[in-house]
């Protein structure tokens, strides 16, 4: 972490769990462990929760984000939501490109293109995730894969607006699995991220960017990872629905 270049950003991805009864109990819990952290705490809670989330934490300091948008402001899409219907009932963040949408909903490079510049659009903040596959890994083209999602999924997109944008680096690999990326591989690939920003922009929006490790960070390995310096949070899956886990999580950040 690098606190005085950029912000720090511990955000919970609920994923499909937690009824709107759930949800509020368990922010209701995560709220009071919380209050004194010294970094931006987010949970990204399933559409039918994001009301009632809203509500639960006004007063406190945890944002709340959706865990998907269109690119449409409206229209005939079944099923679909829109950044306009999430920036009403006050979300503040919006994950676009996870890899479960990826590989299970047919997500494209091009279509996190157009997410991600709905979501800014709506003054909201996206959380772009990439990473490679485990085949990927084995056969040494990490670099390859994840420099071809960031040119192709920020593509005109500006610098200004580039330093509204948090980027999830995950491991397809490590997401889900118990397998979690060393200290050191997740430094390497974020501090390519970095390095790559800096070639499509420059080294001063490069600095300002928030680059999460979301791959099986939890209150065990945190701390660890949140020690490298190109590390700036972490985009928590499982632990991120135990109120002490992830409390414990965003303790390791306020370091």
């Amino acid at each position: 972490m690098n606190k005085a270049l950029r912000k720090v950003i511990i955000a919970g991805n609920w994923k499909m769990n937690k009824t709107p009864s759930e949800a509020k109990a368990l922010l209701s819990e995560i709220i009071p462990l919380v209050k004194d952290a010294d970094c931006e705490v987010v949970a990204c809670v399933p559409y039918v929760d994001l009301a009632v989330a809203v509500e639960t934490v006004k007063g406190s300091n945890i944002k709340i984000g959706a865990e998907n948008a269109h690119w449409a402001e409206s229209g005939a899409f079944t099923g679909e939501i829109s950044t306009g219907m999430l920036k009403e009932i006050g979300v503040d963040y919006v994950v676009i490109g996870h890899s479960e949408r990826r590989q299970y909903f047919g997500e494209t490079d091009a279509t996190v293109n157009l997410r991600t510049k709905a979501v800014l659009a709506a003054g909201m903040t996206p959380i772009v995730c990439v990473g490679e596959l485990k085949e990927e890994r084995e056969a040494k083209i990490t670099e390859e894969i994840v420099g071809k999602q960031l040119k192709l999924d920020f593509a005109g997109i500006s610098a200004d607006n580039m330093k509204n944008i948090v980027i999830a680096y995950e491991p397809v690999w490590a997401i889900g699995t118990g397998l979690t990326a060393t200290p050191a591989q997740a430094e390497e690939v974020c501090a390519f991220i970095r390095e790559t920003l800096a070639k499509m922009y420059s080294k001063d929006v490069a600095d300002s960017v928030t680059i999460q490790y979301g791959g099986s960070m939890n209150d065990t390995n945190a701390a660890e990872l949140l020690s490298k310096e190109d590390v700036d949070g972490g985009l928590i899956g499982g632990a991120s629905l135990v109120s002490s886990k992830f409390s414990a999580i965003v303790s390791a950040a306020n370091a």
